[in-house]
């Protein structure tokens, strides 16, 4: 049982158990049963045959009517590879509108992994903005336009595998830090995610990459402590 402040999901294997625990809960507290799982904090919940699928669409369309971007041209990817920030740019009046629409772009992460390297980027400058920043948050929004519908995906694959890939840049031209990148799947599915400026400059790429293989590991290590619980 999943519990996040007065919502709950009960998953399992057994319905009579889980009919069964429904019937002790509303006995001690008033609570109502919605049926199968649809929505749940704003993420779509969608099972079939083929597997299980996720995704935050009707939140992506919100997000892009509350910046005013709902029929903005869609680009094909979240990020110019060619970018270079400048931080003599001029920084934004107020930075509030910036700092509501970052602070949603990151709760989209929870089923975008492939805007996350991107919203990591902005949200290192949550506190002073400036134009150029703002304007890779555009960009995200015009990529969500294109790819609202996108979501994860969850099926059998016939092994109980838990893998994780890993990888690193070298450094940037503002402060020389690399960026960790890792995902996680458990039996074939994407589970777990990350990327995120390490604490320190790596004064050699082996070294940055190395760093991020120790992250990688520590989370493959507790994924496999929560199986085994």
């Amino acid at each position: 049982m999943l519990i996040y402040v007065d919502d709950l999901i009960i998953a399992g294997s057994n319905n009579d158990s889980i009919t069964q625990l429904k019937r002790e809960l509303q006995q001690q507290f008033s609570i109502k049963d919605l049926g199968s799982l649809k929505y749940f904090l704003g993420i779509k919940m969608v099972a079939s045959s083929k597997g299980f699928f996720r995704n935050q669409r009707k939140y992506v369309i919100d997000l892009l009517k509350d910046a005013d971007m709902l029929h903005t041209k869609p680009v094909a990817n979240p990020l110019d590879s060619k970018l270079t920030l400048n931080p003599s740019s001029e920084p934004l009046a107020s930075c509030n509108h910036y700092q509501k629409i970052v602070g949603k772009l990151i709760y989209l992460t929870i089923t975008r992994p492939d805007i996350t390297f991107t919203v990591s980027l902005i949200s290192q400058y949550m506190h002073a903005p400036i134009v150029q920043h703002f304007g890779i948050v555009k960009r995200i929004l015009r990529y969500l336009k294109g790819t609202n519908g996108r979501g994860i995906v969850m099926t059998r694959n016939g092994h109980t595998n838990v893998m994780g890939y890993t990888d690193s840049d070298w450094g940037n031209s503002l402060d020389r830090r690399s960026t960790t990148g890792y995902c996680m799947l458990v039996k074939g599915n994407l589970v777990s995610w990350k990327s995120k400026k390490q604490s320190v400059v790596a004064r050699l790429s082996a070294e940055a990459e190395y760093r991020a293989m120790a992250s990688a590991t520590c989370e493959l290590i507790w994924l496999k402590h929560l199986l085994a619980d």
